[in-house]
């Protein structure tokens, strides 16, 4: 699964989701992405659900960009535990996903094969996401 190497500090604060993304929000690398339409936070978990759901569905042709990161930890306290004591441990990592963010591309295949793969990882994820074509890319071509 993701999550980063190292980190500098092992716990964070929660942040917040202002605002549409800022980069990131064009289909850069392949023909189509997934394109996130709400903010939220996407667990390593999920990406990693949506990665197996195309790379099974794209029966090994085409290419796969994951272009979202989840470098955030998220901690948790122990269930069934008294307050105070401090934060809890580091659960599992998630991506920070603002609405226009290019979440997951991908290439080298037919128009009816990219979006049927696209759309069964779009199950996969808590957000609500659309199918996105690349600017100049017809659908025929």
């Amino acid at each position: 699964m993701l999550m980063p190497k190292r980190v500098k500090w092992r716990k964070q604060m929660r942040g917040r989701m202002k605002g549409k993304a800022l980069r990131g929000a064009e289909v850069s690398f392949g023909e189509w992405g997934l394109q996130a339409l709400e903010p939220g936070w996407v667990t390593a978990r999920q990406i990693e659900a949506a990665r197996r759901a195309i790379v099974r569905e794209m029966k090994r042709r085409g290419k796969v960009w994951i272009r979202i990161f989840p470098a955030k930890p998220y901690t948790q306290r122990a269930a069934e535990t008294r307050m105070g004591k401090g934060k809890g441990n580091v659960e599992y990592y998630v991506a920070v996903v603002k609405p226009g963010r290019m979440m997951i591309e991908v290439g080298g295949m037919s128009p009816e094969e990219a979006l049927k793969a696209l759309k069964m990882a779009q199950y996969k994820f808590s957000i609500r996401t659309k199918i996105v074509i690349r600017h100049g890319a017809g659908a025929g071509e």
